[in-house]
């Protein structure tokens, strides 16, 4: 993980908000599962996890911080979708998931798992519906 490109997160993040600052235009974020709370208080991450691998740490703080600087901007429609702890690319698309909110949700097997194409179906139905403008939520597989 090449540490010098994780402001990219804020910046490119920051960018993207000030083109559509104040239009009709909705932004969605694909976000990453290290910042999702793993407790009632929202005081500790999936990335705080002894299990966390220290190569994503980085990474997971960079991302940490750009949702941060997102939830700042009231001039913009966005929704932060971060997927489930196993990210899938190759995984099967099932058209079912859970939609979550700021804590790691699990499925009825005890997983935190989605493919990239049930990922995409939710971001899509997000986009169509809007049902979480200036928020964050999560998706996992059924």
């Amino acid at each position: 993980m090449d540490r010098r490109n994780t402001s990219l997160h804020s910046t490119s993040l920051n960018a993207l908000c000030d083109l559509v600052s104040n239009t009709a235009k909705r932004l969605l974020v694909v976000g990453g599962a290290g910042s999702l709370y793993v407790n009632k208080e929202h005081t500790l991450c999936v990335s705080d996890g002894a299990d966390f691998p220290e190569v994503f740490k980085p990474l997971a703080s960079a991302m940490a911080k750009a949702l941060k600087e997102l939830r700042n901007r009231n001039d913009v429609k966005w929704t932060y979708i971060s997927p489930a702890g196993d990210f899938r690319a190759d995984g099967e698309r099932t058209g079912q998931y859970i939609l979550g909110g700021e804590e790691l949700t699990l499925n009825s097997k005890g997983e935190s798992v989605i493919s990239y194409a049930d990922y995409a179906i939710a971001m899509i139905d997000e986009a169509t519906k809007g049902n979480h403008i200036q928020q964050r939520i999560s998706v996992v597989s059924e």
